[in-house]
């Protein structure tokens, strides 16, 4: 993974009652190139810092991204052009959050919980838990959950 320094997020998570800590994600340019150097530019900015995950569905996933925690904000930079592939959606996969526009996603994503393969070529996957998921899975839940956990921290690996 060394070799793959400038492509791992991480993100300390917060998932309250001295639950949390870092989920590390492979980033999935060769999927994604323009997902990917958004997720860094928002990285980069700090923009993910203690955003909440204002979804979060047992079984499917948990969304996180909008500053405003209300699952219908964004960041101010446009919206992105759809890269799906057929990278199935299964635990661990991050993707895109977006509305019925398929270019529509902005900085919203998900991390699927479980199979979720209904999404596949609908949603653009970028990335992929590879240490950590426990920390997505102690998320509370809810729609939105009453505390919702959030993001403390987004840091590339190559930045910390």
């Amino acid at each position: 993974m060394a070799d793959d320094i400038g492509n791992t997020l991480v993100l300390t998570l917060d998932a309250g009652e001295g639950k949390g800590g870092d989920v590390v994600i492979k980033l999935r340019p060769d999927l994604a190139p323009g997902h990917v150097a958004r997720i860094k530019e928002l990285v980069g900015e700090g923009f993910y810092d203690g955003v909440i995950f204002h979804r979060v569905i047992p079984g499917f996933m948990a969304q996180g991204g909008d500053p405003k925690g209300t699952g219908m904000g964004g960041s101010t930079k446009p919206d992105l052009k759809a890269e799906f592939s057929k990278e199935p959606h299964v635990r661990g996969i991050c993707s895109m959050a977006r509305s019925s526009q398929p270019n529509s996603a902005n900085s919203q994503f998900f991390i699927c919980f479980d199979d979720a393969r209904f999404l596949d070529n609908q949603y653009t996957v970028w990335g992929e838990v590879i240490e950590g998921m426990e920390h997505v899975d102690a998320l509370p839940k809810g729609e939105p959950p009453r505390s919702p956990g959030k993001i403390a921290k987004a840091t590339l690996k190559a930045d910390a």
